[in-house]
């Protein structure tokens, strides 16, 4: 009978609880590592004192730092909010290849998107008319492996002499993220396509990663780009 109400508990717990509201609390400052939250509350710490004349106890900080690092751990451990992988890639429609569409809900992003859906729209980039294709994917793959934008991890997933897939993982849920980015045959340009996985919002976590690999790719010499 206990075994059976824990389940059932359990199975509760998990339906209060929408993949919108985790993606949320991913970033969120309870689940932070613990070296990022304590120099959250130090740094907390110090703007309360520069106000205020009562003393903070730094035992008393480190107690909550542990204890929220732990309560969040095990929260997470009772989750697993990777979902399936998609099938995705390039669709060829004869007269050219382009990346997927995005669905109808609000957490992708794509170069596709410029008539079908101009919420979801970017613009694509360029690499400059001297740079090889296979160059241009080698900077794009450096600057996907390091990118660390919202603490998420980055692996690559596929790659051939045009495409390349790739997944971006959340720390603490495991949310994933889907990137492609395919390097067109006539052209110095990329197109690409971010999207989450599961939720209906991301919080702007894809054009966030999008910008940052941008900025790092026109650190890089011959690389331009538009807009986000």
């Amino acid at each position: 009978m206990i075994a059976m109400t824990s389940v059932s508990s359990l199975n509760a717990t998990r339906r209060m609880f929408s993949p919108d509201i985790i993606y949320f609390s991913e970033r969120s400052a309870f689940l932070r590592p613990i070296g990022v939250q304590k120099r959250l509350v130090a740094s907390c710490s110090k703007d309360a004192l520069e106000h205020s004349h009562t003393s903070v106890n730094p035992s008393n900080n480190r107690r909550e730092v542990v204890l929220n690092s732990v309560s969040g751990l095990i929260f997470a451990s009772l989750f697993n909010f990777s979902g399936q992988r998609p099938r995705l890639g390039l669709q060829d429609y004869g007269s050219f290849k382009s990346l997927s569409l995005c669905p109808a809900s609000p957490n992708c992003i794509s170069t596709a998107e410029e008539i079908n859906n101009v919420q979801a729209f970017v613009p694509g980039w360029t690499y400059g008319p001297t740079k090889t294709k296979r160059r241009a994917m080698a900077e794009v793959k450096a600057a996907v492996l390091d990118c660390n934008e919202g603490n998420f991890t980055s692996r690559i997933i596929e790659e051939t002499d045009e495409y390349l897939r790739t997944e971006f993982q959340g720390p603490i849920f495991g949310f994933v993220d889907d990137v492609e980015f395919y390097f067109v045959s006539n052209a110095p340009e990329v197109e690409y396509r971010s999207a989450s996985r599961l939720g209906n919002s991301d919080f702007g976590a894809n054009r966030k990663r999008i910008r940052a690999l941008r900025l790092a790719l026109q650190k890089i010499d011959g690389w331009a780009s538009v807009g986000f």
